[in-house]
């Protein structure tokens, strides 16, 4: 019964411990399938994480790149920037000078060389048409003359030269960059000429021995605006020569003229005081005669020798009219060679000219009521006084105004007389005949009339008008006339309200003056 009983615990118990180890085969199995799930999730993470991280790789190569990139661009953007400032005021700096050495003294080296170039070379052609250095940074002088003969013997530059185009490194051909390397030795390089309205005048060459600073387009057009700006220089400080040269010249011409005109003016002054002092000398000659003249034709008039026939006596009153106008004439040219010579002394005082024109219409009024002419006066009511001798002035109205009464058979004779703070303005005016415009300049000539029909009636010798001239000028104003034919004529003339002081006007003044100094 035991044995039975024992048998069967063993059963249970191994049937248990089967049961528990399957459970725990199964558990294991199944949590060893979890866990190959788990790992196939996270070797699927791993390789979404590969591709992510090489995402990430490229992409920071990209950046690492880019960054570079523009590393780089900044730099040759820094690099033009600097270039373009230093071009500016190189450019600035020899286009405010016209001198032509200054300019390439301008071109400093340091300033040339903030352009980005190692090796700089400007070479400008001479009258003899050879290349003279005018601008030279990392060229020895035998390097230079070596340079300037293959320039000069080498066709091929000449035409390209001639051409008026640059060329470079970075542009020019394969032949083209070859010869120029070996006539200069540096492998990048720009060869630009220097032109005017002339043609070439020279040539600039900028280089580097490296590629650090490779060369672009962009510098070949930068140093093609330098050397137009050279040229414009250049050809602004040869005009501005010839302009200088020529002004020179024509100073000297200038000079040469005016002593010319000078010495003439010295010639006519000293014809005009010798024809003042002959003028004067005859006149004073032919007073003399004119005075016996006069005298015996009066006493013969006054019947004091004996009674004369009616015939004769005729004759004798026509000697004495014409000797009366013949003292005129030689009044009149006496007062003009004195005023002309400085001899006649002006008394200047303070004249109401207002008074001096009535005294003139009182004077002449019985001449113009014979030929009926109306007189008519416009005198502003503020005319000033002026300065000046009453005496002669009167004379000037007198001939004016005898001038106007003699040339207007009939019509109005007016005087305006206006003024401000400076001089007083006057005018004559008829309307008589009037003149020609081509009679105008000659009008205060000496002995000159108009040649017309009224003047063959009217007797005149030429001298009024001269001395109104003369006596004006002495009084420091101005004197014109205005006129139309049929239309009359106005006589304009202005005297200062004070007259600067006069110069002597003669060799014997200046004289008289030394003696008095």
């Amino acid at each position: 019964m035991l044995n039975i009983t024992s048998s069967a615990v063993d059963t249970t118990i191994f049937a248990v411990i089967a049961v528990i180890v399957l459970g725990t085969i199964g558990t294991l199995i199944f949590f060893l399938i979890n866990k190959i799930d788990q790992v196939k999730e996270l070797q699927d993470a791993l390789k979404k994480l590969k591709l992510s991280f090489n995402s990430l790789d490229e992409q920071a190569k990209l950046i690492l790149k880019t960054d570079l990139e523009l590393n780089r661009a900044q730099e040759e953007l820094d690099r033009r920037l600097a270039s373009l400032d230093a071009l500016q005021r190189t450019s600035r700096l020899i286009s405010t000078t016209l001198d032509e050495e200054e300019i390439f003294r301008r071109l400093d080296k340091s300033l040339m060389l903030q352009l980005g170039f190692e090796r700089i070379l400007v070479l400008t052609f001479d009258e003899e048409r050879n290349l003279r250095m005018r601008v030279n940074t990392g060229f020895g002088n035998d390097q230079v003359s070596e340079i300037t003969n293959d320039l000069l013997k080498d066709t091929s530059f000449n035409s390209v030269l001639q051409e008026g185009y640059p060329f470079s490194s970075a542009t020019a051909s394969k032949q083209k960059k070859e010869k120029a390397i070996s006539v200069f030795g540096i492998p990048h390089f720009i060869l630009a000429p220097i032109l005017t309205q002339d043609g070439t005048m020279g040539v600039i060459f900028v280089g580097n021995q490296t590629e650090t600073t490779p060369i672009s387009e962009a510098d070949e057009e930068m140093i093609s605006i330098l050397t137009n700006q050279i040229g414009q220089s250049l050809e602004n400080a040869k005009l501005f020569e010839e302009v200088y040269k020529s002004r020179q010249e024509l100073e000297l011409k200038i000079q040469d003229r005016t002593r010319q005109l000078a010495l003439a003016l010295e010639k006519v002054q000293k014809i005009s005081r010798t024809k003042s002092e002959f003028v004067s000398a005859v006149s004073h000659e032919l007073r003399t005669p004119l005075t016996s003249i006069k005298g015996y034709a009066a006493i013969l008039m006054s019947g004091k020798l004996g009674e004369i026939p009616e015939k004769v006596k005729e004759r004798l009153e026509k000697i004495n009219k014409h000797s009366d106008s013949l003292v005129e004439l030689i009044n009149d040219l006496l007062d003009i060679a004195r005023i002309e010579s400085g001899r006649v002394e002006m008394k200047f005082e303070k004249v109401n000219l207002r008074m001096l024109i009535e005294n003139m219409r009182d004077l002449l009024m019985p001449q113009m009521r014979e030929k009926n002419i109306t007189f008519i006066t416009e005198v502003s009511d503020d005319l000033p006084l002026v300065l000046a001798d009453s005496k002669q002035l009167e004379r000037v109205f007198i001939n004016l105004l005898s001038n106007a009464i003699k040339y207007t058979p009939k019509g109005t004779i007016t005087i305006r007389a206006s003024g401000n703070d400076k001089e007083v303005n006057v005018q004559v005016q008829d309307t008589g005949a009037g003149m020609r415009e081509e009679d105008m300049p000659r009008l205060f000539t000496e002995f000159y009339r108009v040649e017309n029909e009224l003047n063959q009636n009217i007797k005149g010798t030429g001298l009024g008008l001269a001395l109104v001239k003369n006596i004006i000028n002495a009084h420091q104003g101005t004197i014109w006339v205005t006129s139309k034919i049929g239309e009359g004529t106005t006589f304009h003339f202005t005297i200062p309200l004070e007259p600067a002081k006069l110069e002597p006007t003669n060799e014997a003044q200046k004289e008289k003056t030394e003696k008095q100094g």
